[in-house]
């Protein structure tokens, strides 16, 4: 397989669309996510990236400067590229370019079949499981 080529892509850019598109596809479609839940004004400010394999945009994950840490969100990956490193390829290169802020501490709400994924990047869950938007999730932090 050819490496994942993993980018920084300004907000409504064509590239961070084509990421958005993906999420639609994976949330909303896929995982029934209502839509008005899944686009938020976070999107606006945040860092996105997008994952390219074979040419086209394959996964996609966003980054939110919080009050004390860095909130890592919305990583999909697409169906058809799954299980073959590309989350762990969008983490990896999310969290080398911000680690300077926040000293280096990140958070995120996991699916609950996810936790491993983000066990091996430094992560543990927090608390009780819960449900968002009728899926289970932990809350996890690498700190």
């Amino acid at each position: 397989m050819n490496p994942v080529t993993v980018l920084p892509v300004p907000v409504f850019s064509t590239l961070c669309n084509e990421g958005f598109r993906l999420r639609r596809e994976v949330f909303i479609v896929e995982q029934n996510v209502p839509g008005d839940m899944e686009f938020d004004a976070d999107d606006l400010t945040a860092f996105h990236f997008v994952a390219i394999l074979s040419g086209e945009v394959c996964g996609t994950l966003r980054v939110i400067y919080a009050e004390d840490f860095v909130r890592i969100g919305r990583v999909v990956v697409s169906l058809a590229w799954r299980s073959k490193g590309v989350a762990s390829a969008m983490i990896r290169h999310a969290m080398e370019a911000h680690r300077d802020a926040r000293d280096n501490r990140f958070c995120l709400s996991a699916q609950s079949d996810k936790t491993a994924m983000y066990e091996r990047f430094g992560f543990k869950t927090i608390g009780d499981e819960f449900f968002e938007v009728g899926i289970p999730h932990y809350e996890m932090r690498n700190f």
